[in-house]
């Protein structure tokens, strides 16, 4: 396939497997990226994965995606429902983006329910745990294979 992927962390996802287990699960950080890196591992697929609790930061790894990748998985965290700056990068590096979440944001309160950046993305996956994200590449890959039909 020859397809360059983004996994990027948004803030907090550091603190995974100790931060509120009962509603983001146990999993670290470096398990989900070993796990994502493992699963794609028999496709050719060129991976890396980033975090960063700044904004800023986050903007500037989609900017860097432009050059390399063929696609982002995006945990925005709380940015999420916030940043119009992440919305407006994600439209400025023409990139299929696929928002994924650990929990079911919608089954959370209310602040939560409103996505400012599904809008720009590909598509948006929640509330399957660490298995979001999986599930998140599965749809990037199944899109790269209907471009090539």
């Amino acid at each position: 396939m020859g397809k360059g992927l983004l996994l990027l962390h948004g803030p907090n996802l550091n603190l995974l497997g100790t931060r509120q287990p009962e509603v983001y699960g146990s999993m670290t950080l470096a398990d989900i990226n070993r796990a994502v890196e493992q699963h794609i591992d028999a496709y050719d697929v060129q991976f890396r994965a980033a975090q960063s609790n700044h904004e800023g930061v986050l903007i500037d790894c989609l900017h860097e995606a432009r050059e390399w990748a063929d696609g982002v998985v995006f945990n925005p965290g709380a940015y999420t429902h916030t940043s119009i700056a992440l919305r407006d990068a994600i439209t400025a590096i023409e990139l299929p983006v696929i928002e994924v979440h650990l929990s079911n944001v919608h089954g959370r309160e209310a602040f939560r329910h409103k996505s400012l950046l599904a809008g720009v993305c590909l598509g948006a996956i929640a509330g399957f745990g660490w298995h979001s994200y999986i599930l998140a590449v599965d749809a990037l890959l199944h899109y790269w294979d209907l471009l090539r039909d």
